[in-house]
């Protein structure tokens, strides 16, 4: 048995930072992986509580022919991307992201928030969504996930209990983009 090699430096644990932006927002380039995205683009949307989770489910289907006992082939039949995570600042603004939207309004002393009420048939209103989070590698390096066209397809609560912080619980699924456009874009600091 030969040994155990571990680059402890490939070893990843910490918080993500967690940014929106319209659908179709500029991207920062690669190369700018280690700075905050503008703020002309993108909001923070502040704390999270249990981290900043990607999630990409793909289904595949089986092919099978009767003179072969195994698989002999599969095709990726669907694929879905999700961010999920819990937004700690249950701001009003945090409240239209994780609705997908909807009218403010603010004046002395009040702010407020209508949910949207569109018809089935209107285009929701589509996001993107960037997170921070660290890299492997010798120093303290970042990766940059970005989910580029994205809704809230979850239910959202908002509950207030003795004895629990108040958080909006949200799930973000990706959508596709275009033809030559993916839907989602990873990198990573290097250097």
């Amino acid at each position: 048995m030969s040994p155990i090699a571990v680059t402890t430096t490939n070893l990843v644990q910490g918080p993500a930072t967690l940014y929106s932006g319209a659908f179709q927002a500029a991207e920062p380039p690669d190369t700018a992986v280690n700075t905050a995205p503008p703020a002309s683009s993108w909001t923070d949307v502040g704390g999270t509580q249990d981290g900043v989770k990607l999630s990409i489910d793909q289904s595949y289907s089986e092919l099978e022919v009767d003179q072969v006992v195994d698989r002999v082939g599969s095709r990726l039949t669907k694929r879905d991307f999700t961010i999920e995570t819990s937004m700690a600042e249950v701001t009003l603004g945090n409240l239209s992201l994780a609705l997908n939207g909807g009218t403010s309004a603010s004046g002395a002393g009040y702010a407020s928030f209508d949910p949207s009420f569109a018809s089935a048939a209107t285009q929701p209103n589509y996001k993107a969504l960037l997170f921070d989070g660290w890299a492997p590698g010798a120093n303290p390096f970042i990766r940059r996930v970005i989910l580029r066209k994205s809704l809230s397809t979850d239910a959202v609560e908002l509950a207030y209990t003795k004895d629990k912080q108040t958080v909006y619980g949200v799930k973000f699924s990706g959508h596709y983009v275009s033809a030559s456009i993916s839907p989602l874009h990873i990198v990573d600091q290097t250097t």
